[in-house]
């Protein structure tokens, strides 16, 4: 962008400026064609370089790629949580264990992840952590219930990193009882990624009200019995 003078300002300080820092003349929404089209030659570094991304990019596909940058800032992973915090990945898990000390973490690739109480009425959501093979998972059943009263569970894992490194692991979720089963097997999700999405699509293991109380006990306790795996 450019002043009615000529002077240059980029389009990312243009939102913070009421007037030409050179000139102090009034600011319009002029392009400067000649500087975009040298720009359009040039390769920029990700804004997310101060944390480890060392691609560089044409300006047009810069802002694309930002978006989905493996290095930028991970939110926190709680679902249902109205948690605004923002850091690094390797801040993630000092977040989890000082803010939401409730989570329970087990150790393993084969646990059980108990939900108690499942007949509580409205939204509810169970969260556990598995730490296996070096890496933590946050394992995650949500309660929705639809406008029509209609029930839905919805049970999905989410590995504490990248995607890259959730295509590494397998995670299978198993209900289990009165000679009945119910199996689910699938990639994690990414903590960039996270779980709406997933839950939102369906794309994870769902089962209703019905299905629920035949592999909960008479306390309304469901147990899904669940495997992390590598993927060579």
């Amino acid at each position: 962008m450019q002043c009615h003078v000529g002077h240059l300002v980029c389009s990312s300080c243009r939102p913070k400026l009421s007037c030409c820092p050179t000139c102090r003349g009034t600011l319009g929404n002029i392009r400067n064609l000649a500087m975009e089209k040298v720009a359009n030659n040039l390769m920029f570094p990700c804004k997310h370089k101060q944390t480890g991304c060392r691609v560089s990019l044409g300006l047009n596909e810069k802002a694309e790629h930002e978006e989905i940058c493996e290095f930028r800032p991970y939110s926190c992973p709680c679902p249902g949580a109205s948690c605004s915090w923002q850091g690094q990945l390797e801040k993630v898990m000092g977040h989890l264990q000082h803010v939401h000390k409730n989570i329970t973490t087990l150790n393993g690739e084969d646990i059980v992840f108990l939900a108690t109480d499942i007949n509580l009425p409205g939204a509810v959501d169970w969260v556990m952590m598995q730490s296996c093979f070096g890496h933590h998972f946050m394992l995650v059943l949500e309660k929705q219930e639809k406008c029509d009263g209609h029930t839905q569970f919805f049970a999905i894992v989410q590995l504490i990193g990248s995607r890259k490194q959730a295509e590494h692991f397998a995670y299978r979720l198993e209900l289990n009882g009165n000679r009945r089963r119910l199996t689910w097997e699938a990639m994690p999700r990414s903590s960039h990624e996270g779980v709406a999405s997933a839950i939102m699509g369906s794309d994870c293991l769902v089962f209703d009200t019905s299905i629920a109380q035949l592999f909960a006990d008479n306390n309304g306790n469901l147990g899904i019995n669940v495997t992390i795996s590598v993927v060579c």
